[in-house]
C-alpha cells in the first residue's frame, strides 16, 4: 500500500510534537516503520490520509464497542453540540449516563465523572487512602492504570516489594508508597497481606489484563484478592476502563461474580469521546468533595458531549443479544486465528475473554507478564505489517489488545482470517 502521505505527515508532526504523537502507543516504534494517519472511520473500517481501507481492531483501543460513526451516536451528538458544548453547570446528560451505570454495575452506588481513565484511577486512590487513612497501594506487574505517579512503577529487587520508578519524573519517596504483585499470583497475594494488611489502603487490578498483551485471570485469583481484602478493610479497586461494557454489559464484575468496593471506568462510557469515571460504596464516596473533604474536581468533567456519547453508547448495549453476538464473532475469530499459527507452523498462543483478544507468538502459555514477555516481538512486527498490507488494522505492539465491536460482520472475519493464513505462511519464510 502507497501511504506517502502518511509518511509526510508523520515528518511534519516530529516538528511540533515530542516523538511526532500526542500518545507513546501511537508511534510504530515496536513494530517498526511511521504511523499510520486516519481519516475517517465507519463501520468496521477505518480509511487512512491516503485512501486505503483497512479492517479494524484496534476501536480506538477499545471504546467504540458500536463500531466508527454509530448513527445513533452521531445524531445524538449533533443536537447535544446544537444546545452547547460545554457549560460548566450540572446538566440533565450527566444524570442520565449516571443512572445507566449504576444500572449496570450493583456495586456502585454513587459515581463521579472525570475527564479520562488516568483521572478516575488517580482520584480513586486518593479516596482510597482518605476513607482508610492508610497510605501504601497494591498493584500488579505490568497493569496500567494510566500515568499517575503512583502507578508508573515496577517491580522492586523480588516479588511483594515496594515499587521503585518506571518512569523519570516520578519520586522515589512517592514510588516506595506503591507494591507490585504478580499478576496471578494468589500465593503472593495472601502472604503481601498478611504481612503488610494494616497499612494497605487499596488493591487495585485490572480484572482481565489489558495491557500486557490480553490474560485472563486464574482460576480463583480475583476470588482471593476479594477475600483477602475484605478481611482487612482494604479497598478493592476494579479498573475497569477496558473490560466495563466490554466483556458484559456489567463488565469484568458481572462475567466474573465478584463486587469491588470501588470501580474506574472510561472508554466505553464516553463513546468514543474522552471520559472517566469512578464510583463505589455509598460510604467511600461521600467522603469525596462536596459531600466529604477528599477533594477532586474537574472543570470539564461530566461534559455533555462526553455523556450524550457515553449514553447513547451503553443504551445501544442494553439491546437483546448485543453480547451473545460479540461472544459469536469474537470466537470465530480466535478460533481461525489459532488454526492459521496451527497450519503455518507458527508458535502462538491466543487468549480471549469476551470480545477481548491478544496473540502472542511464544510457544508457552501466557498467564503473568514474565510469560507475555517471552513473545516474539520480532515477529510480531512482521505479522503486524503482513496484516496491515493485507487491510486488517491491529495494534501496534504485541503487548496490546485486539477488540471485536458490533460493527464487524461474518464476512469482516472471513477476510480478516484469510489475511491471517496468508501472514503467518509468511513468516515462516
Amino acid at each position: 500500500m502507497n501511504r506517502s502521505r502518511s509518511d509526510t505527515l508523520f515528518d511534519q508532526a516530529r516538528r511540533s510534537m515530542p516523538g511526532g504523537v500526542n500518545s507513546p502507543v501511537r508511534n510504530f516504534g515496536r513494530v517498526g516503520g511511521s504511523p499510520v494517519f486516519m481519516d475517517r472511520g465507519a463501520g468496521s473500517r477505518v480509511y487512512d490520509v491516503d485512501g486505503n481501507e483497512y479492517i479494524d481492531y484496534l476501536g480506538s483501543w477499545g471504546p467504540l464497542i458500536l463500531g466508527h460513526g454509530h448513527p445513533a451516536v452521531v445524531e445524538a451528538l449533533k443536537k447535544a453540540c446544537e444546545r452547547g458544548t460545554s457549560f460548566g453547570t450540572p446538566t440533565e446528560a450527566e444524570i442520565r449516563l449516571a443512572e445507566l451505570v449504576r444500572t449496570a454495575f450493583p456495586s456502585i452506588d454513587l459515581i463521579r465523572m472525570v475527564n479520562s481513565g488516568t483521572e478516575a484511577t488517580m482520584s480513586a486512590l486518593r479516596v482510597a487512602r482518605g476513607y482508610t487513612g492508610r497510605d501504601l497501594a497494591v498493584k500488579f506487574e505490568a497493569g496500567y492504570h494510566g500515568h499517575g505517579d503512583s502507578f508508573l512503577i515496577q517491580a522492586g529487587s523480588g516479588a511483594a516489594t515496594f515499587g521503585i520508578p518506571d518512569s523519570p519524573g516520578v519520586p522515589a519517596d512517592l514510588a516506595k508508597m506503591t507494591i507490585n504483585l504478580p499478576y496471578n499470583d494468589s500465593a503472593a497475594v495472601r502472604r503481601t497481606l498478611a504481612e503488610r494488611g494494616d497499612d494497605v489502603a487499596c488493591v487495585i487490578i485490572e480484572p482481565v489484563a489489558g495491557n500486557m498483551g490480553m490474560i485472563p485471570p486464574a482460576e480463583g485469583f480475583l476470588e482471593t484478592i476479594r477475600e483477602e481484602t475484605e478481611k482487612r478493610g482494604i479497598i478493592l479497586i476494579f479498573d475497569e476502563v477496558i473490560t466495563g461494557f466490554r466483556i458484559a454489559f456489567g463488565g469484568a464484575q458481572e462475567r466474573f461474580g465478584i463486587q469491588a468496593d470501588m470501580t474506574c471506568l472510561g472508554k466505553i462510557i464516553g463513546g468514543g469521546l474522552p471520559v472517566g469515571a469512578y464510583g463505589g460504596r455509598r460510604e467511600i464516596m461521600e467522603t469525596v468533595a462536596p459531600a466529604g473533604e477528599v477533594y477532586q474536581a474537574g472543570t470539564l468533567s461530566g461534559n455533555p458531549l462526553a455523556m450524550t456519547a457515553g449514553y447513547e453508547t451503553v443504551r445501544q448495549l442494553q439491546e437483546p443479544g448485543v453480547y451473545d453476538r460479540l461472544e459469536s464473532l469474537a470466537a470465530r475469530l480466535g478460533d481461525g486465528l489459532r488454526a492459521a499459527a496451527a497450519e503455518a507452523g507458527v508458535p502462538a498462543y491466543l487468549t480471549r475473554v469476551g470480545s477481548m483478544m491478544c496473540t502472542f507468538f511464544t510457544d508457552q502459555t501466557v498467564d503473568d507478564f514474565d510469560a507475555a514477555s517471552t513473545s516474539d516481538a520480532d515477529t510480531y512486527g512482521r505479522y503486524f505489517w503482513n496484516m496491515l498490507d493485507r487491510g486488517v488494522y491491529l495494534a501496534p505492539s504485541r503487548l496490546e489488545t485486539g477488540f471485536v465491536s458490533l460493527a464487524h460482520t461474518e464476512e469482516d472475519i472471513d477476510r480478516t482470517l484469510e489475511a491471517a493464513r496468508e501472514s503467518m505462511k509468511c513468516l515462516c519464510v
